[in-house]
């Protein structure tokens, strides 16, 4: 399982893309925040407010889910970076491979 960060221009860009991701079962869940960036680009250093979320995932579903995501996201270079988890709750990982993939098998554990 991997989780992966990625930030958005707006909340509503960030709905709309993890939602997607959702549908296509290529992500089980997306938890999004506000987040404060400071950045550089094209030789200026920016600040803005953007919206960000960790999505969790099953690790060979990556080079899809940034497919999908490059396909959506209105950024010329968007964040989109994997972190590999190395353990977690049994219980949640069976989740989140049971909800993804082709075949659902698994309810939210609440």
């Amino acid at each position: 399982m991997s989780s992966v960060f990625v930030t958005y221009p707006d909340e509503r860009t960030a709905r709309a893309i993890s939602r997607s991701l959702i549908e296509l079962r290529l992500a089980a869940c997306s938890n999004i925040f506000a987040v404060s960036s400071i950045y550089r680009w094209k030789g200026e250093i920016e600040e803005a407010t953007e919206f960000a979320s960790i999505l969790k995932i099953r690790s060979q579903d990556f080079y899809n889910v940034v497919k999908t995501i490059k396909q959506l996201h209105p950024y010329d270079v968007p964040c989109i970076v994997r972190y590999d988890v190395a353990e977690g709750s049994v219980d949640y990982l069976s989740w989140v491979i049971g909800s993804t993939g082709s075949s659902p098998t698994a309810e939210h554990p609440r």
